[in-house]
Parts: C-alpha cells; sequence; structure tokens
C-alpha cells in the first residue's frame, strides 16, 4: 500500500477500489452467497459465524451486497420455520411446537448478534420470515397460550424467576408475530380461568408480570377483563371470610359440619360458560341456600348463578379400614356420594341422578377408573360406555398418600369446540369492526370507501387483520340500521348520520 501510494496519484484510489470490488465482489457475490455446500445457506446450517462475520463485511463493500444476504437470510429462515409449523409430528404438541419456534429464533438472534451487529434490516428480514410462518398455522395462537399456561401452571422446576422472566419476555417475541391476537385472548382467558379457579397457578407474581408484558404490548383493554379476573379472586377471599363468621355466630351452624368455598366471578371478566346441568345433592345445596342468603343480604339488585363444571371438592372415603382424603371435581364429588346409598349404579341411573349430560359424565367418570386411582369399578371392564354398564365403589384401592388429587382429564379443545370458539371470535370481531367505521366516521363525518377500509384495517391491525370483504358487509349493516348513508353524488363515498 506504501508503494501504491508513491505510485499513484491518491485522487484515482476511489475509483480503483470501484472497479476492483465491481469486478472481484459485484460480479460474483451471488455464486458466492448462493453456492451449494459451502455459500449462506451452508453456513447457516452450521453456525458458522466467524464465516458469516467476513461475508458480511466483504458484501459490505459494495452496493446490494447485504441485500442479497438478506434475502438469502430471509427464504432460508421462512422455510425452516414452515416445516417445523406443518409438521405432523408437531400437531397437538404445543411445548414440542413452541419450544422449538423459541429454539429458532434464538438460534437467529444469536447469529444476528455475532455476525452482523445486529443490524436492523437484517433484524427486520428475520421478523418478517417468522410473522410469514407462524401465521400459516391458524393453531398457533392457542399453542402459544397453552405453553405459556403449561410454564405458568407448573412453573419451572429448579428455576429461578429472573429465568422464569426470561422465558415469559421469549414467549411474548413470538406473541409479537401473531397477526390474530384477539383469538390468542380467547385461549388465554379460557386457562387463566381454569389455573386460577382450580389453584393450580404456580406463582401470582409470574401470573401478573405475564399480563403486565401483555398490556405493555396490546394496551388496557387488551388486558382489563384478565385483570379483573384476579379482582374477582380477591374479592372472593374477603367474601368467604366474611361468610365463614357469619355460619360460625349461628347456632345451630347450617352446614352441620360442611366447609364451604365460593368464587364469586363476575359475568363480564370471565369466559362465557354455559350452565352445566347437575343435581347436587341435598346437604350441599343447603349449604348453597345459606350462602345465597348471605350474599344477596351483603349485595342487593345481584343474581348467582352457579357453575359447577369449575369446582372442587374434598371427601374423606374409608377403603375397608384406611381412610383418605380424595380431591376431586365437583361432579366426581356428586358421583361419588351417590356409593353412600347403594353399593351399584348404571351408566344410565348415574345420568337419571346426576342430570349430568351424557359426554360431560362419560368425561368425569373416566379419571376415577384409571390405574391410578381407580376409585370405582367398571362392569364390564371395557375402554367404550354403554348405558347398561355397572360401576361400583372399590373397596380394595390402595394408594400410599393419604390426599389423593384424582387427575382430571386434559381437557384440550376438539373439533366443534375449537369451531364454536371460532365462532365467538367471529362475533366479537363484527362488533369491534362496526364500532372502528362508527368511531372513524364521527371525526370525518364523510369518507371514501377504499380510504375507510384502509383506516378500519390501520386501527384493528393491532388485535387482527380485518377481510376487506367483512368490512364491506359491517359497513352495509351500518347503512340498513342508519348510521351511515351513501353519498347521493357518489356512491363509494359514506356520510356519517348522527
Amino acid at each position: 500500500m506504501e508503494r501504491v501510494s508513491h505510485y499513484l496519484d491518491a485522487g484515482t484510489e476511489a475509483k480503483i477500489k470501484e472497479v476492483v470490488e465491481r469486478e472481484l465482489i459485484t460480479a460474483h457475490m451471488k455464486t458466492l452467497v448462493e453456492m451449494e455446500g459451502s455459500g449462506m445457506v451452508s453456513m447457516l446450517k452450521d453456525d458458522k459465524t466467524e464465516d458469516l462475520t467476513r461475508m458480511y463485511q466483504l458484501l459490505g463493500r459494495v452496493p446490494k451486497g447485504h441485500d442479497i444476504m438478506r434475502q438469502v437470510l430471509g427464504d432460508f429462515v421462512r422455510e425452516t420455520g414452515k416445516q417445523i409449523v406443518e409438521s405432523p409430528e408437531n400437531q397437538n404438541k404445543e411445548t414440542t411446537y413452541v419450544q422449538q419456534l423459541l429454539d429458532l429464533k434464538q438460534k437467529y438472534d444469536n447469529i444476528l448478534a455475532k455476525a452482523m451487529g445486529n443490524d436492523k434490516n437484517f433484524q427486520h428480514a428475520l421478523n418478517q420470515a417468522f410473522e410469514h410462518f407462524i401465521n400459516l398455522s391458524p393453531k398457533s395462537p392457542e399453542y402459544i397460550s397453552l405453553f405459556i399456561d403449561d410454564k405458568l401452571r407448573k412453573g419451572l422446576k429448579g428455576v429461578s424467576e429472573e429465568e422464569m422472566e426470561q422465558t415469559l419476555d421469549k414467549v411474548m417475541m413470538l406473541f409479537r408475530f401473531i397477526q390474530e391476537k384477539d383469538i390468542f385472548e380467547k385461549y388465554y382467558k379460557q386457562h387463566l380461568a381454569k389455573r386460577l379457579l382450580l389453584g393450580r397457578s404456580a406463582s401470582d407474581d409470574a401470573e401478573r408480570s405475564m399480563i403486565s408484558k401483555l398490556k405493555t404490548e396490546c394496551g388496557y383493554q387488551f388486558t382489563s377483563k384478565l385483570e379483573g379476573m384476579f379482582q374477582d379472586m380477591k374479592q372472593s377471599s374477603l367474601t368467604i371470610d366474611g361468610f365463614k363468621n357469619y355460619v360460625n355466630a349461628l347456632d345451630p351452624n347450617p352446614l352441620k359440619g360442611l366447609e364451604l368455598n365460593v368464587q364469586v366471578l363476575t359475568t363480564g371478566f370471565w369466559p362465557t360458560q354455559s350452565a352445566s346441568k347437575c343435581t347436587l345433592p341435598q346437604e350441599i345445596v343447603v349449604c348453597c341456600e345459606v350462602f345465597q342468603k348471605y350474599y344477596l343480604s351483603q349485595h342487593s339488585g345481584r343474581r348467582l348463578t352457579w357453575q359447577t363444571t369449575m369446582g372442587t371438592g374434598e371427601l374423606r372415603a374409608f377403603f375397608g379400614t384406611k381412610r383418605h382424603e380424595l380431591n376431586v371435581s365437583t361432579h366426581q364429588m356428586v358421583i361419588l356420594l351417590l356409593f353412600n346409598q347403594v353399593d351399584t349404579l348404571t351408566f344410565k341411573d348415574l345420568l337419571t341422578a346426576t342430570g349430568i349430560p351424557g359426554p360431560d359424565l362419560h368425561k368425569t367418570i373416566l379419571p376415577l377408573l384409571v390405574p391410578a386411582h381407580k376409585i370405582l369399578l367398571k362392569n364390564p371392564p371395557v375402554p367404550k360406555f354403554s348405558p347398561t354398564d355397572s360401576f361400583s365403589f372399590n373397596e380394595n384401592f390402595k394408594s400410599k398418600l393419604f390426599r389423593v388429587k384424582v387427575v382430571q382429564v386434559a381437557q384440550k379443545e376438539s373439533e366443534p369446540e375449537r369451531g364454536e370458539t371460532q365462532k365467538k371470535v367471529d362475533e366479537d370481531r363484527k362488533h369491534m369492526i362496526e364500532a372502528a367505521i362508527v368511531r372513524i366516521m364521527k371525526a370525518r363525518k364523510t369518507m371514501q370507501h377504499a380510504n375507510l377500509v384502509a383506516e378500519v384495517t390501520k386501527q384493528l391491525s393491532s388485535r387482527f387483520r380485518p377481510n376487506p370483504i367483512t368490512i364491506k358487509k359491517r359497513i352495509e349493516s351500518l347503512i340498513e340500521r342508519e348510521y351511515l348513508e351513501r353519498s347521493s353524488s357518489d356512491r363509494k363515498m359514506y356520510n356519517y348520520l348522527a
């Protein structure tokens, strides 16, 4: 270089460098990047960060060098992610599905940090690739919610609070890529409700931290109902303390040795549950009536509807000479108490006595028949249920544990239930689209169709991507109900009607 500076004019340096770089780099960069076996794809597969660093620095010297690298990175990550999302092995395995996506994100975040200095343009290409393949599967919102549910329900064994926070932060990165956040919200609310009502939450702090993250990401409206659920649980605790003082002051005690814990839930905050039919035993009915009388004396004008599907019960049971405490669902408690009067009941008898619908009764009995806690015996002992099958109390049940918790059947959504959830989401979306249209038109008074559709899409994009056809249908509906009218001079123009 020193000799060159003596022989050549300094003014020619830039031009000579440009010619050399054009001939030695620009002319061959496409071949270099796409070369099979040693190109960029091979480097990405094998985590060759040093080679990627050299390629990034070399191609950074010429125009559009980084553009080619970004294109290859985006295409490769998109294809890799698509294989994870569409793999039959990952279907109905939400933990594996989400963990593989987290590992993929971690891997390419590390490559970007080490080889490309966290170049924002490369980060954007990576984010676009993730957003593309995560939204290929309609189950992504549900799986991410189930993954969070798994972590918050069991907790992470041997993991500090700081590491738990890091795990939740990583999941939030995937959440940002979901376009249909309203579907995630529906599932998250269902899973949170089960954790709170069944006492399965590993940590209140972790739960509140997750809600705080969602609030930061999506705003107060997204999490107001989730926070309301926590408020209900806190208020229920105070209510039940007051109820116990009230009952203890009565003579004689109307509960007759039974202990009743009730969670009073505000209808608007919690997932809507169809009140499943269940005929409670008389002693439980008396307890419910006592509580109802106390609660309505404290809160006039309210109405209580008993939801038996999400409750639990604790029973003292004698198996021969051994005594155990059984922790079961409310419906299982109703079934087991029937065996205090009779030794054997058929499936048809149970249907009549409990009032629980057939499919729900089937799901309720199954956990009581598994080898781990075989509290009931079935005759004939075959998996299929029929109305004439008989059930009897298993006197020979044995367990090393005094307190036996009957593990419930995992309630993953079936296809009909998933369809029902989608229907509810679609119904909610109609209202949100109409509210956005009215809000925009009230401010603008007059607006052209294409501009209105674009503005509605922009306002709702943080929740979901509305279909232009759906927006058009909601506009038509609002015209029919006289919120809007078409302009007489231009059919594509709308006027707001005050």
